[in-house]
């Protein structure tokens, strides 16, 4: 069994040694998505997911896939592929419509799953957050200046919790992650926290780690004081 949560207290979650081993991570249900919700939550290793018909569900999987500035690297092909397009490659300018294509199901999935599982007050909650310099989009353009690709997240302190990409056309989210990745690394971030380990980003340099050692670095990389804010143009 899980704890039900109140949508009229404030946030307060079991502890995260509660979770089930079966599925992975399952902590908690009810509850709601909203700035302090979603802000108390990540700062604990915690995230919501669920299908928009369902019942709101939070989750803390363990082992916890990130990658560091230390294992990050850019696959050959990705690295060389990046260099021959003409993608024009930015931050922070479209995030609405980044959560909006991430929320529709895709031809070219780059995330972790094909349909959706982002109701619109989750995006409604996000773009709160991203108003308030805590959540950052990183958008991928054609040629013909249409967005092709994606991906959001939420930071806090040194920690970037990314959420879901987008592609549509091959490859556009690896363009977008492995442009702004190195970016986010120069900037201080320490941590980008994949929740659940997948094929597309393992080659980036994915490793995972075991519930304490995750959020040990969460204590010690939320508490830090947050970035400056990307670049708007990553790539021209």
């Amino acid at each position: 069994m899980i704890d039900w949560l109140d949508d009229y207290q404030r946030p307060t979650f079991p502890d995260t040694s509660r979770a089930m081993h079966e599925p992975n991570g399952l902590l908690a249900g009810g509850g709601i998505v909203s700035p302090l919700w979603l802000d108390t939550a990540y700062r604990q290793g915690i995230f919501p997911w669920n299908d928009p018909e369902e019942e709101r569900m939070w989750w803390t999987p363990s082992p916890r896939a990130v990658i560091t500035p230390a294992s990050f690297r850019i696959p050959r092909t990705v690295r060389k592929d990046l260099n021959s397009t003409k993608a024009h490659i930015t931050a922070n300018i479209a995030f609405r419509r980044v959560m909006q294509a991430c929320a529709e199901p895709r031809g070219f999935s780059d995330s972790k799953d094909v349909g959706t599982w982002i109701s619109q007050d989750m995006i409604d909650a996000y773009e709160s957050l991203h108003r308030a310099g805590r959540a950052i989009s990183v958008e991928h353009w054609n040629a013909n200046g249409e967005l092709t690709g994606g991906f959001y997240g939420l930071m806090i302190g040194r920690v970037i919790f990314g959420e879901s990409m987008f592609s549509h056309e091959p490859n556009a989210s690896k363009r977008a992650f492995a442009t702004a990745a190195p970016k986010l690394f120069e900037l201080g971030i320490e941590l980008i926290d994949c929740q659940m380990k997948t094929e597309h980003l393992a080659r980036f340099g994915l490793i995972e780690l075991d519930r304490d050692d995750f959020e040990k670095q969460l204590i010690l990389n939320t508490t830090k004081p947050t970035i400056r804010a990307l670049p708007v143009v990553l790539k021209r």
